[in-house]
């Protein structure tokens, strides 16, 4: 009878031990970044559409699974807690890994500031900032913009060398309050004297102010007409404004005057609507075809030469070569959050052009996580 009692107690011990053994076989393992999302804030399709059409370019490629797509309000300099209240929110999800914010307008870096209160372990990057760098440079990880100091001497050259006497620069107070603007002004005014063509400080409305983004494209609908009956056809016209390039597009083929560049150079920022393009839907993000349309009716319109851009979209390759970068973060492919090489990879792979990439020097300053970038001119 012992004997049996004790062969019982031993297979009651056995069970016990198999049922432990079980259980931890069946546990859940530990997250291991399989479920991974990004957080991309962008501008609405009133301020900028390129960049909201570029999340969507995102979603589509990564899933509906991977992106958080939140926007900025219209006028984002009244509503910042709406644009801290967006970026908490996406922050607050543990399956975000990282947040990409383009354009980064005013407000952004008081957002990051409550952000990093929840989450120290994100990776942010911002592109076109609308604060100064050494604000934004500390609440954000890496920061991407256009070339602005560069181009105060390149877009002036440019406009010389489609005939231009005159150089109509259009913006507002508060575009004049972001240092890297302020001081590409005064370099276009510097390099305008020296190469012999009139500087014109033009004053616009603020899209985000009483009179919002329409009273801002028709006052450039009114205003430049004026320019050109003063100062000829032979006007380069240039605004710091997203939501002024149609109208001034527009306005600029109708009068037969100059258009070196856009804000936030691309084939596809402002042009297509500006020319009543209609892009069939088998030649959506098929950038040839645009470039050969806008060829074909600038050609049309005797506007030859007369008209310019880059070769491809810049804020669209912040949005989707950025989206490409955090991906080879989070799968571990990056020599920590910082890497320069990764950085030009992820933006060749999206343009297909060479593209020139330094590091800011601002002020005797210089940024390390600040990149700026330049690519050669596209004349139709």
């Amino acid at each position: 009878m012992k004997r049996i009692l004790a062969l019982l107690l031993m297979v009651v011990l056995l069970v016990g031990l198999t049922a432990c053994g079980s259980n931890e076989v069946v546990q859940e393992p530990a997250d291991n970044g399989d479920n991974w999302k990004i957080g991309i804030m962008t501008t609405t399709v009133v301020q900028n559409e390129e960049e909201y059409r570029a999340a969507q370019n995102v979603i589509a490629k990564f899933g509906a699974d991977r992106v958080v797509h939140m926007t900025f309000p219209d006028k984002f300099m009244d509503e910042q807690e709406t644009t801290i209240a967006n970026m908490v929110s996406m922050a607050s999800d543990p399956d975000v890994k990282a947040l990409l914010i383009v354009q980064a307008v005013p407000g952004t870096a008081a957002a990051l500031d409550k952000v990093r209160e929840i989450r120290d372990d994100l990776l942010i990057i911002a592109g076109v900032p609308g604060e100064d760098p050494s604000v934004i440079a500390s609440k954000a990880d890496i920061i991407f913009q256009p070339d602005e100091l560069k181009m105060g001497y390149t877009i002036p050259a440019q406009a010389l060398a489609q005939g231009a006497k005159t150089f109509v620069h259009y913006t507002f107070p508060r575009h004049m309050s972001y240092p890297l603007l302020s001081i590409r002004r005064d370099i276009f005014k510097a390099e305008c004297e020296r190469l012999g063509i009139e500087f014109v400080d033009a004053t616009a409305p603020d899209p985000t102010g009483d009179a919002g983004v329409s009273g801002a494209q028709q006052f450039i609908l009114e205003d430049v007409p004026r320019m050109v009956a003063k100062y000829g056809e032979d006007t380069a016209f240039f605004s710091t404004n997203c939501s002024m390039q149609v109208p001034l597009i527009k306005s600029v083929v109708d009068l037969g005057a100059i258009y070196p560049q856009p804000c936030c150079p691309s084939p596809y920022h402002g042009f297509p609507s500006a020319l009543g393009i209609e892009i069939p839907e088998s030649k959506k993000g098929d950038i040839n075809y645009i470039i050969d349309e806008i060829t074909k009716i600038m050609a049309e319109k005797g506007m030859t030469g007369r008209t310019s851009t880059w070769p491809a979209p810049v804020a669209m390759m912040f949005v989707e070569g950025g989206a490409e970068y955090i991906k080879d973060w989070i799968e571990g492919n990056t020599n920590g959050k910082i890497d320069e090489a990764k950085i030009k990879e992820a933006f060749k792979g999206y343009t297909g052009v060479d593209i020139e990439m330094e590091i800011l020097e601002e002020a005797g300053v210089k940024y390390d996580n600040y990149f700026v970038v330049l690519m050669d001119f596209l004349t139709f």
